[in-house]
């Protein structure tokens, strides 16, 4: 037999017996893998004053209807504040998440740019310091540029930034970046911080198949199993569209995947709910053609191991992220656009039954009235222009001048079409070690809005006879 044949004979098998190698390498790390999952400790509500004395923030009108959500302190000692986290004008933003830091902080990170998949969008990051309600300047954490320079690769755009604490301590940031093609063709990059986010490691591309490496997206919050690996939601948008499970190590390699629903389940951008240390229920983005279209929920009894078939839940959902959280007693909250087209509202909604039913407890953005009102230019202004005043005190205590920035970074998307058309998507939220709840979101494709609200301020919500203990 000639050389050259022998030659290729013998590279082939190689190449056979290293994935061999590799693939028995990624069983017995399979098979090495525990299951139950870490459950996040949240303190019991701090004691509140009797009362408190309100503080008034003076709050414009427009024709009565937009008003602010709430006072920002209210006089039953409840909490409830709202503003931008976000701060650069004329720019558009989207896909927030959210982690507490270890000082009672709360960093927030969101991607930025002329336009979604535009080459100059960034992965922008902010702080938020609850002793003085406040949020620092937003700073770029990696841009395009950066981010190729690292891999070693060609990339055309970036994408949802989500961020999660190691069992280390350490913050881990993915994101997801595109080279060719659209979103279907992407992969996810992953940086890690040991100083909450003030520098970070250089970017690494997570491999999570070995075929190509593309399609894999992320969105939802991570999780810790028991082990101290972490749970990292992602999805698969090319061809079929399934939800899936990422296991990695503390450094962030890929020790294991799981799909959550078969191909061609519809289920996008997965929120994984741990109740306790066996159990866990699964939220899902609807982007099938089943009518009418229902968040998907699916479960697990045994730590995550093995996965219940998705069902449709009693949550409308018109295509678009969702996000939630277990309370201490149980109780799910949850915040999405609970409607079946359009994303105009949004809802905050609580499961008493474990997801089984659900009920509004706070419309926190409600125009779905005003989709099909045939605004014109100046009212249309008006409205935006209450709504930034409403959603952030320093834009309400702001001059007109300042106000008309905001009013025209909004208008390019509010206006797009010609109508007056509001976008309040992507919420983020997560429930921090005091009992706090904080929630961010896209608000107008513009700025991302952030919510806070204590525990009495739930309460209250909820109502006497339904109150959490």
């Amino acid at each position: 037999m000639p050389l050259s044949t022998w030659t290729s004979k013998a590279l082939f098998a190689g190449i056979l017996l290293a994935l061999g190698g590799g693939l028995y390498q990624a069983w017995q790390e399979h098979r090495a893998l525990g299951y139950g999952f870490r459950v996040p400790v949240i303190a019991p509500p701090a004691a509140k004053p009797a009362a408190m004395a309100p503080k008034k923030i003076a709050r414009k009108k427009v024709r009565g209807r937009w008003r602010s959500q709430e006072e920002v302190i209210e006089t039953n000692g409840t909490h409830f504040e709202t503003h931008f986290a976000s701060s650069k004008l004329h720019t558009q933003t989207h896909a927030a998440s959210l982690v507490e830091l270890k000082d009672g902080r709360v960093r927030a990170f969101w991607f930025s740019g002329s336009r979604e998949g535009a080459s100059d969008v960034t992965i922008n990051s902010a702080v938020y310091d609850p002793a003085r309600s406040a949020w620092s300047d937003e700073q770029v954490v990696a841009s395009r540029g950066s981010t190729q320079r690292a891999l070693h690769r060609y990339v055309a755009k970036l994408g949802n930034p989500v961020v999660g604490r190691a069992a280390d301590g350490s913050l881990q940031l993915f994101y997801v970046t595109v080279s060719l093609g659209g979103w279907a063709g992407s992969s996810i990059t992953h940086m890690t911080s040991h100083d909450e986010g003030a520098t970070w490691s250089a970017p690494r591309r997570l491999v999570t198949s070995p075929f190509l490496n593309i399609s894999t997206l992320v969105k939802g919050a991570p999780f810790l199993y028991a082990d101290g690996t972490m749970g990292l939601p992602v999805y698969h948008e090319s061809i079929s569209k399934f939800a899936e499970l990422l296991r990695l190590d503390e450094a962030g390699r890929v020790l294991d995947k799981q799909r959550l629903a078969r191909a061609g389940q519809g289920t996008l951008q997965p929120v994984v709910l741990v109740k306790n240390k066996n159990e866990a229920l699964v939220l899902t983005r609807y982007a099938g053609k089943q009518a009418p279209p229902r968040v998907p929920s699916l479960f697990t009894e045994d730590g995550g191991r093995s996965w219940s078939t998705p069902q449709p839940s009693a949550l409308a959902n018109p295509n678009a992220a969702v996000t939630a959280v277990v309370l201490a007693d149980g109780r799910l909250l949850a915040v999405l656009n609970n409607q079946e087209s359009g994303r105009d509202t949004l809802s905050l909604m609580l499961s008493a039954d474990g997801g089984n039913s659900w009920r509004v407890i706070h419309q926190l953005e409600s125009l779905s009235a005003e989709r099909t009102s045939k605004f014109d230019e100046k009212l249309c202004r008006q409205v935006v222009a209450s709504l930034a005043q409403n959603a952030d005190t320093n834009v309400a205590k702001a001059p007109p001048s300042t106000v008309d920035h905001y009013v025209a970074s909004a208008e390019a998307r509010v206006r797009a079409d010609g109508m007056c058309n509001f976008e309040f998507s992507y919420p983020y939220l997560i429930q921090v070690s005091n009992g706090d709840l904080h929630l961010a979101y896209t608000w107008n494709r513009t700025f991302i809005k952030h919510v806070m609200f204590d525990r009495a301020w739930l309460d209250k919500r909820i109502g006497k006879r339904d109150a959490l203990h």
